[in-house]
């Protein structure tokens, strides 16, 4: 099966064909840097992470761009409310940020632009869109896209927007010409971060930074677009109306977006106030747990938070890294039909959840031969590695991961426990070998016998 993928765009999966064979350019809109990043931000940057390892690994080369925010109204009035420069806090989120990201192993983007670094861009391009009578400079002094003269708009989100006079992000502002036309500058205000521009001393809006920087370092058109679902409309419908505008030429081949993370059946979000961040989950869970969680799910589903989910993501790594364990090392890279159905499930728009399900086939056929055919139970076990590394899992010693976060007095003293056992089996005092097991189950330690000795795990 050759890749298909869900485009937005069409609202079905098409045969994904690049504008330059094996060339791939994709634009994912990043993070607003006012706060810490939750957990839905990760579930969007983990997603797109995964989408690219796997092209990758397909032999495409993938110039990816993901913006950074760092001049936007809540920007502005967290900044004020810490009593902090906007330069300070935006570049102390952003090295939280990568820290977080990092943690996830969401690699690091070619490109990651920040909107403050392009507003000589932004001012071109509005200038364009001024010129082409697609937007105006309004009473009060900001210039606005003028909605009704794309006629195209509402393409991307299928909406009936006749109307529609607020909601979803559209602010209702007595000087625009229609409910929906869309801030491209605004005057600034007071103490408020600034650039000169044509129309007075302002800065951009939200939606035309991506409209700049895309086009600056993607090109008019590019192949894909991605982000949350959350900014199909309106953010980028006005990415289309700007860009379309500006150039004449189709923007985007392909648009991809991210289903919301959920709690309680309810879009977890920063607005509502029900979301926690990558940092707290970080404290409760290993980092690959989290990872498995948010790519147990197919990227365009709903997903629901919990930690009974996280518990199941836990359960299912120990799975595989116990099939992992006591494994001979082998040189060579194998291939068999696993991973023809790991591509082709990943080929089905990037479907992870029947990917892992290979990998879980994968994993028991290496159980059943670690009884008869440890070489092949080996080649196996390297294959199941090398499709983990596509979905960024299962690369971590098994001990490691299955030993879990444990201070190093603790681990002295579970092993010599475990000495002790393994003097008292030697010796066939079972009643020792027991009794010292039922101390390290107090312990929260479960003991996992092989051929090759004695491992563990924490409970």
């Amino acid at each position: 099966m050759k890749l298909h993928i869900y485009n937005s765009l069409s609202q079905k999966k098409e045969l994904f064909q690049p504008l330059k064979p094996n060339h791939i350019n994709m634009y994912v809109c990043g993070i607003t840097v006012y706060d810490h990043c939750h957990i839905g931000h990760a579930r969007v940057m983990v997603a797109f992470d995964a989408i690219i390892r796997f092209l990758r690994s397909q032999g495409y080369q993938v110039n990816y761009v993901r913006n950074i925010t760092d001049i936007d109204d809540k920007i502005i009035k967290r900044a004020a409310e810490l009593q902090e420069s906007m330069t300070s806090l935006t570049e102390r989120m952003i090295v939280a940020m990568n820290e977080d990201f990092n943690q996830l192993g969401v690699l690091l983007p070619d490109h990651e632009p920040k909107a403050t670094e392009y507003v000589s861009e932004i001012i071109t391009m509005i200038e364009k869109l001024i010129q082409k009578g697609f937007a105006y400079v309004a009473d009060n002094g900001d210039v606005y896209y003028e909605v009704e003269k794309f006629k195209s708009y509402g393409c991307l989100s299928h909406k009936d927007l006749s109307g529609q006079e607020s909601g979803a992000r559209v602010d209702v502002v007595e000087s625009k010409r229609n409910p929906l036309d869309f801030v491209l500058w605004k005057l600034a205000k007071l103490g408020e971060p600034s650039w000169d521009s044509p129309w007075g001393s302002g800065r951009p809006g939200w939606h035309i930074e991506c409209s700049a920087m895309s086009s600056n370092l993607l090109g008019d058109t590019f192949d894909i677009h991605g982000g949350g679902f959350d900014l199909q409309f309106p953010h980028h419908e006005n990415e289309i109306a700007q860009s379309e505008a500006a150039s004449g030429k189709l923007f985007v081949k392909t648009w991809m977006h991210v289903g919301f993370l959920q709690i309680k059946d309810e879009k977890m979000s920063k607005s509502l106030g029900n979301f926690f961040t990558i940092r707290e989950v970080l404290q409760e869970y290993e980092p690959e747990v989290i990872r498995y969680f948010l790519l147990s799910s197919h990227y365009r589903s709903q997903l629901n938070y919990s930690k009974e989910n996280l518990e199941l993501a836990k359960q299912a790594l120990e799975r595989f890294y116990q099939a992992l364990t006591d494994l001979p090392e082998t040189p060579e890279k194998h291939q068999s039909t696993f991973t023809e159905q790991f591509v082709e499930a990943m080929n089905d728009d990037f479907n992870t959840p029947e990917a892992v399900a290979v990998l879980f086939e994968l994993a028991r056929e290496i159980n059943r031969l670690k009884k008869t055919d440890m070489e092949q139970a080996a080649q196996l076990g390297s294959e199941l590695k090398s499709l983990g590394q596509v979905l960024g899992l299962l690369q971590q010693q098994p001990h490691t991961f299955l030993q879990g976060r444990i201070q190093s007095d603790e681990v002295t003293q579970i092993e010599a426990l475990i000495a002790q056992r393994t003097e008292a089996r030697r010796q066939k005092n079972w009643a020792e070998s027991d009794r010292i097991r039922d101390q390290l189950h107090a312990l929260g330690v479960e003991l996992l016998d092989g051929a090759s000795g004695t491992t563990w795990r924490k409970i």
